[in-house]
């Protein structure tokens, strides 16, 4: 990898802009490029590098875009070129290459709605997982750089949220933890219909089931509630803030990580006989 794509690749991380990194990890017989070729491709088709050019390298392009479009992942392209081919991309023969691509700078957004003790003890853990973390609330006093001082926060109107927060994508967690029963339900409803992969909400079975009546009262559809986690977080018992905090992040890695959640759930259900509310 040159020192070019090497110095993009440390400003992505550093901007969490997205991109795509494609290395060319297999070739046998007449390639274009050579295994440890790089490129970059940013979300609106622009290359840093080169896999080749050509047929083939307009093909991982078109690749690397649909991985964008989804948020997240990899996938390893294969191409065998016939001698047209081969001919367009200036070989003397044709011959066979796999370029490893995978989704790149965007870290995984962890996207808190509530800046209280909750909110603020959850900011503070997700930081120190990784997570790019933004903390929604109304009130000035919670949703402050001197409160939370973990990524970013939001004060505003709910009415004003959806233009100021981030684009929701395969890799953001949805965290709600507001100051009342009627503000996450609000909450829960600007949320209808954006991608996430991981969507929860704390509270009693009391509260969930008033939040999912007054939804539903609504028209807000059923499925879309059935996909939330509620209540929020493993049932280790968890009872304070830093707790509560730690039993969210369990589960939220538990999804990032492609664990058994609802194991994990049902064996904390059965060794506890209640699990934390807000």
């Amino acid at each position: 990898m040159d020192s070019v794509i090497s110095r993009r690749l440390a400003d992505l991380y550093e901007t969490g802009q997205a991109a795509v990194l494609c290395i060319v990890v297999e070739e046998s017989g007449s390639t274009p490029r050579s295994t440890g070729s790089s490129m970059i491709v940013f979300p609106g088709g622009e290359i840093e590098g080169t896999v080749g050019g050509g047929v083939t390298e307009h093909r991982v392009i078109e690749k690397a875009l649909e991985l964008l479009k989804k948020g997240t992942g990899s996938l390893v392209y294969r191409e065998t070129l016939s001698a047209t081919e081969a001919a367009l991309e200036g070989a003397a023969c044709g011959g066979s290459m796999g370029v490893y691509l995978e989704v790149i700078g965007r870290r995984r957004e962890l996207v808190i709605f509530g800046g209280g003790h909750v909110g603020k003890a959850i900011a503070r853990l997700g930081d120190m997982t990784g997570f790019a973390v933004t903390v929604w609330d109304e009130r000035e006093e919670f949703a402050n750089p001197a409160h939370i001082p973990w990524g970013k926060t939001l004060c505003c109107s709910l009415e004003e949220l959806p233009g100021k927060m981030p684009r929701f994508h395969g890799d953001t967690y949805a965290i709600i933890v507001t100051r009342g029963h009627v503000l996450d339900a609000d909450v829960v409803k600007l949320l209808e219909g954006r991608e996430a992969a991981y969507m929860g909400m704390i509270g009693s079975q009391r509260k969930i089931a008033f939040v999912r009546e007054r939804l539903l009262g609504q028209g807000v559809s059923p499925e879309f509630l059935d996909g939330i986690y509620q209540p929020v977080g493993l049932p280790i018992g968890a009872e304070t803030p830093e707790e509560i905090a730690v039993s969210v992040l369990a589960e939220i890695v538990a999804v990032a990580r492609g664990g058994d959640v609802q194991a994990l759930r049902n064996a904390g259900a059965m060794k506890n006989g209640k699990n934390h509310s807000k």
